[in-house]
């Protein structure tokens, strides 16, 4: 099984909404082969815990505008790592420190990676 088209689009809208507000080191993983409940996950870095927290914000933003809402949102308060649920994508703002600690990349090195470079800018 592969994630499915909706959810990639999703990823790569919501990959460059967190590239228009800084974050860094982006990568989407699809993960819906050992994961039944979820088919991405957008990993993003942040600068700061203001910076991952404005990331965080601008894509939820931008995906609220497509009509998508998060099912769930964790980590906001703190700004070292935000967890958005959106159902089929879920992306995740770390700060650089708590980003190497989990290592998501690790996690899911088998997985296919979503190819994003159309949707990043320098």
């Amino acid at each position: 099984m592969t994630a499915s088209n909706e959810s990639l689009d999703l990823a790569r809208i919501a990959a460059s909404a967190a590239n228009d507000k800084g974050g860094e080191e982006i990568v989407a993983v699809d993960v819906s082969e050992p994961l039944p409940f979820v088919d991405a996950f957008l990993i993003v870095s942040g600068r700061s815990e203001r910076n991952v927290v404005a990331i965080a914000d601008g894509i939820e933003d931008v995906l609220r505008e497509r009509g998508v809402h998060a099912v769930r949102r964790e980590g906001r308060a703190e700004g070292r790592w935000v967890l958005i649920d959106f159902g089929d994508l879920v992306a995740h703002v770390f700060h650089p420190e708590e980003r190497e600690y989990y290592s998501l990349e690790r996690l899911w090195r088998d997985c296919p990676v979503i190819p994003l470079h159309e949707v990043l800018t320098d």
